[in-house]
């Protein structure tokens, strides 16, 4: 990325029975407390690396993210631990979640950034120090298996976290734009689709996909859903009323995309939402059998029943061209649209 690049990144130039009854929205509003932004992203702040969970193998890729983050106009500072490994993991869970800590409180750094994904950050909670997060907030941005710390963190902490590339990502200029937007600039703007018709005379790709009109407003909260339903009935999840649920997954055969909507159903989840946004389910296919509900048959049984605002095809994903969504930041949703209007920055 030139220079030029650089100065317009920063800106220079069915639900369960049994589960509880959800509060009246207004009132679970009423007794949430505000969430913690973290302060805005400037030309030469400090990003920490971790590697939460999967191993990165390859010194080149950790070259590759550390020659990324300078392209655009911060430097770098690599946790203790980011080339251990054990096993499939990046190291030791009280080691990677030991990076963590001490970059949060390590006041150099501004911001923190997953080298990947994989597994392994859910094993990570149970050792972050989240009082000491609380005192010291800044950006924590990621996604996919990141999920489980970013939703961990902004329910313990109450600091608003990012879900969006990761530093291996393929930092598109979409998701280059938007990143800078919610993280440098501080805007409160709607994220919308690319329109893009090429050699066709309909869009084909990014298409918008109605699943009940309507307009909501709520907190954003959500990610990977092989990640969020896993923990469910653990104390690392935030709480659901009244909020928009946003959704992504990858390499999910459709039976187990419906299986984990049922478990968030089960769990009185989906029915404390008051709005859903699905991202990209990215080669998430029927596999081999005799026959397959389609996605959009599993969206009707399970989102369409709760009445509220919902759509899928959101650049929200295992995708080149991401979002970037602010967990704890009021939303709202336009389901016809397919658009996401930030009603508050996400950083001071």
């Amino acid at each position: 990325m030139g220079e030029a690049s650089r100065r317009e990144f920063l800106g220079v130039g069915a639900a369960g029975l049994l589960a509880p009854r959800a509060r009246p929205a207004a009132a679970a509003a009423a007794a949430r407390p505000a969430p913690i932004k973290p302060a805005r992203l400037g030309s030469g702040d400090v990003v920490g690396l971790i590697d939460p969970a999967s191993a990165t193998f390859l010194r080149q890729d950790v070259e590759i993210v550390t020659e990324t983050v300078m392209a655009m106009g911060f430097t770098v500072k690599r946790g203790a631990h980011l080339m251990d490994r054990y096993g499939y993991l990046a190291g030791r869970d009280q080691d990677r979640a030991a990076d963590v800590n001490a970059l949060f409180a390590d006041p150099q750094v501004k911001a923190i950034l997953a080298v990947r994904g994989g597994w392994g950050s859910a094993r990570l909670l149970p050792h972050l120090d989240f009082d000491l997060i609380r005192r010291n907030p800044k950006v924590l941005v990621g996604y996919s298996d990141l999920t489980a710390l970013l939703n961990a963190v902004y329910a313990r902490s109450g600091l608003v976290t990012f879900h969006g590339p990761v530093g291996v990502s393929t930092w598109t200029p979409f998701s280059v734009e938007h990143a800078r937007r919610v993280m440098v600039d501080g805007e409160a703007f709607t994220l919308s689709n690319p329109v893009e018709i090429k050699d066709t005379l309909a869009q084909v790709e990014d298409r918008v996909q109605t699943i009940t009109p309507g307009v909501a407003r709520g907190r954003l909260v959500g990610g990977n859903l092989t990640v969020l339903s896993a923990l469910v009935g653990s104390p690392y999840l935030p709480e659901f009323e009244g909020t928009i649920l946003f959704l992504e997954d990858v390499r999910e055969q459709i039976y187990r995309i419906d299986r984990m909507l049922t478990q968030l159903a089960l769990a009185g989840i989906l029915r404390q939402v008051h709005g859903v946004v699905v991202g990209k389910c990215t080669k998430c296919d029927p596999g081999e059998g005799y026959g397959s509900l389609t996605l959009e048959e599993v969206f009707d049984d399970h989102i369409k029943p709760l009445g509220v605002p919902a759509w899928h095809g959101a650049m929200i994903g295992h995708v080149d061209k991401q979002f970037t969504l602010p967990l704890g930041i009021e939303a709202e949703i336009d389901a016809t649209k397919g658009t996401i209007r930030l009603l508050e920055p996400a950083v001071v």
